[in-house]
């Protein structure tokens, strides 16, 4: 379990840090769009009320709710049926990156979304913010390193 504390801390911090730079000392919130490596990686701020991408908005409060409660979910998960360390990796990254978002709902009201990449001239209309990678990749994590043996 203490990886999976230090993972989740970690990503909250730099998710945090990523997201006062970004937004508050580059000013993303003023000037809408700032080119890193056009046209591979741009900033472009988005405030997210919704699930994904912004679909489904929702309450801010029941947002909140659900990603505590699928949280700790995965912390009780975690602490039941310990895995190896990519297991405990996986859950830090899913669960950091929930807190993250949720932090930023609490503040702002909003996800603070920035981050978009397009490619091979495919202009991709979306932002995503380290806390979505954080959750992807812990989900995606706890798919393939979970401990899957079927009782005989």
């Amino acid at each position: 379990m203490r990886i999976v504390f230090w993972v989740g801390l970690v990503t909250i911090v730099i998710d945090q840090l990523s997201k006062y730079l970004v937004v508050h000392m580059l000013n993303l919130a003023r000037v809408r769009t700032i080119d890193v490596l056009p046209p591979w990686l741009n900033f472009h701020m988005g405030w997210n009320t919704g699930v994904n991408f912004g679909v489904l908005p929702l309450n801010r409060w029941l947002l909140i709710a659900v990603a505590l409660i699928i949280s700790a979910a995965v912390l009780v998960w975690v602490r039941r049926a310990p895995g190896g360390r990519w297991h405990g990796i996986s859950a830090g990254l899913l669960v950091g990156g929930a807190i993250g978002n949720v932090i930023d709902r609490l503040i702002y009201g909003a996800v603070a979304d920035f981050i978009n990449m397009s490619c091979c001239g495919i202009n991709n209309p979306f932002v995503f913010n380290i806390a979505d990678i954080a959750v992807f990749a812990g989900a995606s994590g706890l798919v393939i390193f979970s401990n899957s043996k079927k009782p005989s």
